[in-house]
Formats: structure tokens, C-alpha cells, sequence
């Protein structure tokens, strides 16, 4: 009896621990009214965000209805004529999506067949033609396009910017209101499936809920949600603010990153460790700990200063400051991007309350304070014994 009431017995331990935990977080004596006005504020962006998704995809879903119906029409009537100029236009719109220069190219029609003549890039020959025979309405193709596979000497061909081949729409980046909609929808079905299976079987549904629903609700590749791209730009952040301070001092704070700790509550320590580096230490979600070294790319005095991770770090991350006079004052413009453990990890530190972009917006509001009255917030990271005075 006892062996199978243990199960629900830890449930139950489990559950009271987690629901004493979020108590304590929310009323939390220091920060808990501010805790409580972040989750408030998410909570109605996050309806606002859904509630704009559903109108949007409602009127994506319409026009597919729409466009799906004029299809089958078309197809009960048959083949019939097009209009010359209907067809050239229909041709010319397709043809913008798989051609660098579509200027380049001089379109006609007659009763059908349509002629294609002008300099082309060799490469994006065959993806126009394949473009154009789908073109509803096209019964054949006149092709005197001439490719060229080296386009330097031809003017026409100059500038433009190459096109991907044409992809299906579950294959891009970005998907549509309705395809978003679609894998939540479906993400929350397959998890419905895997709660009432077991084994493997229950694991590999759970698994694809999570990618169709995070896939769906970031609109982002699985890849980049992963941090498997070798790119940093997978969350960019950027702010500006006014600090009534002159911008050399501003300018000097930030490349003193001993002070950071002062105004930055999840900085522990930052030290100089030679040749423009730095040795980072920085408090993450629930209680974690990132480590990781980082070099100033270029710093010109009190214009502007940039930075970027070492490669190998598990924080990849790089940005650059602006600094600029205003009335006496310093504008301060900061852009960063950021990838720690991927857009998932990003996603996860949200949920237990670090998101970047609200730190970065409370740690300039910290400094321009430490700035303006040379006094460390009162929620700031703790600073060592020894550490160097305040600016005032």
C-alpha cells in the first residue's frame, strides 16, 4: 500500500515546495511589489501580443479562404483567356521574388505565351522559368534571355541583391500569422496525445509539442532557438537614455568596468585581465552562474566604445556605446546582441525573471543614478572591499 501511495505522496511534497517557493518570490518583502508589477505588466503584454496574433491571423486565414476559393472557381470555368497586361503584371510580380534585376528583363504576351528577353545571372535562369510556367494563365514561354556568369561588365546587372530559391512556406524563416497559429494549435494537440501515452513514445510527442509550440510562438528557426547558428544576432537589444553628466565622465564609467558590479544587480565582478580584456562573472536565473571574457574592438575617447565575447564562450555576445552631447548632458545609445544558450535559454531566463532586455533597460536606469548622485543603488551587485570610490 505504501509503495503505491509514495508517488502521489511526492506529488504532493513537490508541488507544496514549488507553490512555497513562488510565494516567497512574489512576496518577497524587498522586491516583491516590484515583482509583482513586472509579472503584471508581461502578463497584459502577452495578451496584447495574442490578442493581436489571433486578429492578424484571423485575417491571414480569411484571405486564404478567399484566394483557395477564386483557385477552384478558376478550375470549374477551366482555362480560359487572360487579359495580355493581366498576365504580364501576374509574371512580373512572380518574377521579383526569384530575380535579382528584374529590371533588366523585357516581358511581352500574346493569347498566353509569354516572351522573355534581356541579360540575366546564369544562376537565376532556370528558377525563372520554373517561376513563370506556374503563373496561372502561362501556356508557354518564348526564352531569349541571355545569362551571363560573369555579370561585371554588364550595366543592367550592377548592384541588386542575390535571390534565395523559392522555398516552401513551412521551410522559411519567418512564417505567417496563420502557420504560427497552425503549430501552437498543434504543438498543444501532441501534447495532449503525449500525456496519455508512455514510454519513448510519450518523450518524442512531449519533444515535438515543445519545438511546434516554441517554433510557432518565437517565429524563429528551431536552429537559432537552439543557439546552434553561428551567429550572435539571435536576441538584439538597443536603448538610449540622458545622463546630465559630461560625457568623458559617462565615457570613462564605462571603460572603468571595475564600477559595472555598482549599478549591474547580476554583474558579481568584472576584471582586467591585459591586452583590452576582460574576466566577467555574472549572476544568472535561479541562483546559476556565467563565466566569460570579453575584448574591446575599438574605443575612441568619448565618442564611442565597442566590445565582443572571446569565440568559445557560452555567452556570445558583443555591442557598442554612443556617446553623444546633449544640452549639457550625455546621450547615451546602446546596442547589443546576445545569445546565451541559444533563444531557449533566452526564453527560459524570461520565464524565471532575467530577461535581457528588462535588465539592460534597470541597469542603465542604475547607472544614470551612480552617475548623477555618485551613490550605488541600494539593489545593486555587491562590491568588494577595496573596490574604487564613487565618481562624486
Amino acid at each position: 500500500m505504501r509503495t503505491h501511495q509514495s508517488p502521489g505522496i511526492w506529488s504532493k511534497v513537490v508541488t507544496s515546495a514549488a507553490l512555497g517557493a513562488a510565494a516567497m518570490y512574489v512576496l518577497d518583502p524587498n522586491k516583491g511589489r516590484r515583482r509583482r508589477a513586472v509579472f503584471r505588466d508581461k502578463t497584459l503584454s502577452s495578451l496584447t501580443n495574442i490578442t493581436h496574433l489571433a486578429q492578424v491571423s484571423a485575417r491571414d486565414i480569411s484571405h486564404r479562404v478567399q484566394g483557395l476559393g477564386a483557385s477552384a472557381l478558376r478550375l470549374l470555368k477551366g482555362r480560359g483567356a487572360t487579359d495580355d497586361l493581366v498576365l504580364i503584371e501576374r509574371v512580373r510580380a512572380k518574377m521579383g521574388r526569384v530575380v535579382s534585376h528584374p529590371h533588366a528583363i523585357q516581358i511581352g504576351a500574346c493569347d498566353g505565351r509569354i516572351t522573355l528577353s534581356g541579360p540575366i545571372v546564369a544562376g537565376e535562369a532556370g528558377p525563372l522559368l520554373d517561376a513563370v510556367r506556374s503563373v496561372w494563365g502561362v501556356s508557354g514561354i518564348d526564352d531569349h534571355l541571355v545569362a551571363y556568369d560573369r555579370p561585371e561588365s554588364i550595366p543592367s546587372l550592377q548592384g541588386g541583391r542575390l535571390r534565395n530559391a523559392m522555398r516552401p512556406e513551412i521551410m522559411q524563416a519567418e512564417w505567417t500569422p496563420a502557420l504560427r497559429v497552425a503549430a501552437v494549435l498543434g504543438g498543444g494537440v501532441l501534447a495532449i496525445c503525449a500525456m496519455r501515452q508512455r514510454g519513448l513514445t510519450r518523450v518524442a510527442l512531449a519533444t515535438m509539442a515543445v519545438g511546434l509550440t516554441a517554433r510557432g510562438a518565437a517565429n524563429m528557426p528551431l536552429k537559432r532557438m537552439a543557439g546552434l547558428t553561428r551567429s550572435r544576432r539571435t536576441i538584439d537589444l538597443q536603448k538610449t537614455i540622458r545622463i546630465a553628466a559630461p560625457r568623458e565622465m559617462v565615457y570613462d564609467l564605462w571603460t572603468d568596468c571595475e564600477n559595472f558590479p555598482r549599478f549591474m544587480s547580476h554583474v558579481e565582478q568584472v576584471r582586467e585581465i591585459g591586452d583590452g580584456r576582460t574576466h566577467w562573472v555574472v549572476r544568472g536565473p535561479a541562483g546559476s552562474r556565467f563565466e566569460w571574457d570579453a575584448v574591446v574592438t575599438r574605443a575612441i575617447r568619448p565618442e564611442v566604445l565597442s566590445w565582443r565575447t572571446e569565440p568559445g564562450t557560452i555567452v556570445q555576445h558583443a555591442g557598442s556605446v554612443h556617446f553623444e552631447d546633449d544640452n549639457g548632458g550625455t546621450r547615451v545609445s546602446v546596442k547589443m546582441s546576445y545569445n546565451a544558450a541559444g533563444g531557449l535559454g533566452h526564453a527560459i531566463a524570461s520565464l524565471l525573471g532575467s530577461d535581457p532586455r528588462q535588465q539592460m533597460d534597470d541597469d542603465l536606469a542604475r547607472m544614470k543614478t551612480f552617475i548623477e548622485h555618485g551613490v550605488p543603488p541600494h539593489d545593486a551587485a555587491r562590491v568588494e572591499p577595496g573596490s574604487k570610490p564613487a565618481l562624486h
